[in-house]
């Protein structure tokens, strides 16, 4: 599995707006600008954040897209889900798959184990926890200076 540009745009998307005040709007052209996103392709992806609930918009002079969730609220699962569907590892471990040889493959237990941790990590960063990170200075590296 491997997340689409899509995906890295809806994050990007929402971290912008989760560093505005809580309620405040801003345009799809803006948050394109400011993010350097296509801005046909960030209306797509408004959309289908917009039918998870996870942000809401608004038309008109003063419209734009707002986050629908507090930030805190909105885990990096749920972004994903959002924009790629059901997040499966392999293909018998999507919803509604049905595999002959699920009782007896001796990989199928160890995949359940594998996307459960990868499941339980992305649904505990929330896209606070990231934008909290994003604002840390950054660690360049160089040692700091001892008196």
């Amino acid at each position: 599995m491997q997340l689409t540009r899509q995906t890295e745009y809806a994050i990007r998307m929402l971290l912008e707006l989760a560093g505005l005040p809580e309620g405040a709007v801003l345009s799809s052209k803006i948050i394109s600008e400011r993010q350097d996103i296509p801005e046909d392709f960030l209306k797509k992806t408004v959309q289908l954040l917009a039918l998870s609930g996870l942000v809401t918009t608004q038309r008109g002079t003063q419209g734009g897209v707002r986050l629908a969730k507090k930030a805190d609220q909105i885990n990096l699962a749920d972004i994903m889900a959002a924009i790629e569907g059901p997040l499966a590892i392999n293909p018998c471990l999507a919803p509604g798959y049905i595999c002959a040889n699920c009782q007896t493959c001796p990989v199928h237990p160890v995949l359940v184990r594998a996307q459960e941790a990868m499941l339980e990590v992305l649904s505990q960063e929330t896209v606070a926890d990231l934008l909290a990170k994003s604002s840390q200075p950054k660690n360049t590296g160089e040692p700091k200076n001892r008196r």
